[in-house]
């Protein structure tokens, strides 16, 4: 994996829960899209409307879905979620419930609805004999909506999906999940799990640039979502411009108002290439090998730094997150950036996010430069 990610060798890279490095092969389908546009515009535009095709397949195997027509091409993980937000014909009274610990992509956009009269329950993840519990606890018979993170940005827990989705197809209860810390890196079918909506963002571990999305819309509660954004790529004819009636697409495109960010198109294609040939049940083993190899560490030094994470199989992910005993862990996170460990400060704590080709020694390394900064 080495000749795939060249990083910067001064460097220990362990923030892809929040932007991944591109691999090399992605690097150089931008740099070839980006010749080709300079020396001949958009002669091969055809070629460029295969890659799309060609990525609506990889994003729909990557999840399962039914159908490649079930998968829209967003601009980010908001945008989706204000797809199904705003979509949905919301009664006053009626109510969704989430967790009170989402990022905020996961929380703003519901809280929006306010002034529509819909109440937003959410629910603490340590509430309960269980997160999951405690989320399907808060609801009753005025609930329209679940929504729920895979995995948990902060601290990387990993939630019993289909736990919540037989829970909530079984009421009539919709299902929303925000993937972004899950797709690439663990394996996720949207058909066991019985959610009705999927987004994710393609820069974090599916190793993609910023700016390109998937949203999943169940085929029979597709056309229920109110539209509010309209142009000439979401209608059923796209190139029918001289057509005076028009209609929406049955297809995810309906969600796509206008022209498609093929510079992002043909980045994450040739990530997801990557992806399918290494396998993401191969990229979960090492994922997880490379937490265990952390929690090892921390466990090891238990007067120094506190786990956050839950080291429970079933709840592990690609995220581990700690704090340091006796030191402000935002100081000590500048002073790991500043040794060229690149992490982040979340949920209280010190988050690492190794993917599958990070070498394990550079996880010993980090550590002990961690030791350094207390």
């Amino acid at each position: 994996m080495a000749a795939e990610f060249p990083l910067d060798p001064s460097l220990i890279y362990l923030n892809h829960a929040a932007v991944a490095p591109w691999p090399r092969r992605t690097a150089r389908a931008v740099e070839r899209f980006a010749r080709e546009n300079m020396e001949q515009g958009a002669t091969h535009y055809p070629r460029w409307l295969e890659v799309e095709r060609r990525l609506r397949g990889q994003l729909a195997r990557l999840i399962n879905a039914p159908s490649p027509d079930d998968i829209s091409l967003l601009k980010n993980t908001s945008e989706g979620l204000s797809v199904v937000a705003w979509g949905i014909d919301w009664r006053a009274g009626d109510n969704l419930v989430s967790f009170r610990q989402e990022f905020p992509s996961n929380r703003i956009v519901w809280e929006s609805l306010a002034p529509l009269g819909v109440e937003v329950r959410l629910v603490d993840l340590d509430a309960g004999e269980s997160p999951e519990a405690a989320l399907l606890g808060r609801c009753d018979e005025r609930t329209r909506l679940v929504s729920t993170s895979s995995v948990q940005y902060a601290a990387g827990l990993r939630i019993d999906l289909e736990r919540i989705g037989a829970f909530c197809r079984e009421r009539g209860i919709l299902f929303c999940v925000d993937a972004i810390q899950s797709l690439g890196a663990l394996p996720f079918d949207v058909q066991r799990v019985a959610a009705d909506f999927v987004v994710a963002d393609g820069h974090k571990w599916m190793l993609g640039a910023e700016g390109v999305a998937l949203f999943y819309s169940r085929q029979a509660l597709r056309q229920t979502l109110r539209l509010h954004q309209y142009g000439w790529h979401m209608v059923e004819r796209p190139g029918a411009f001289d057509a005076p009636a028009w209609s929406p697409s049955p297809t995810g495109t309906r969600f796509e108002c206008g022209s498609p960010n093929m510079l992002g198109i043909h980045g994450l294609s040739a990530s997801l290439s990557l992806i399918e040939e290494v396998g993401v049940p191969e990229i979960e083993w090492r994922i997880i090998r490379a937490t265990d190899r952390l929690i090892g560490l921390i466990q090891a030094h238990p007067g120094r730094v506190d786990l956050l994470s839950d080291p429970a199989p079933a709840r592990r992910s690609g995220i581990i997150t700690f704090r340091p005993r006796d030191a402000d862990p935002d100081a000590v996170c500048r002073k790991l950036m500043n040794q060229g460990v690149i992490c982040a400060a979340r949920g209280g704590g010190i988050r690492f996010s190794p993917h599958f080709h990070t070498p394990l020694q550079q996880l010993d390394v980090a550590w002990e430069r961690l030791l350094d900064c207390l």
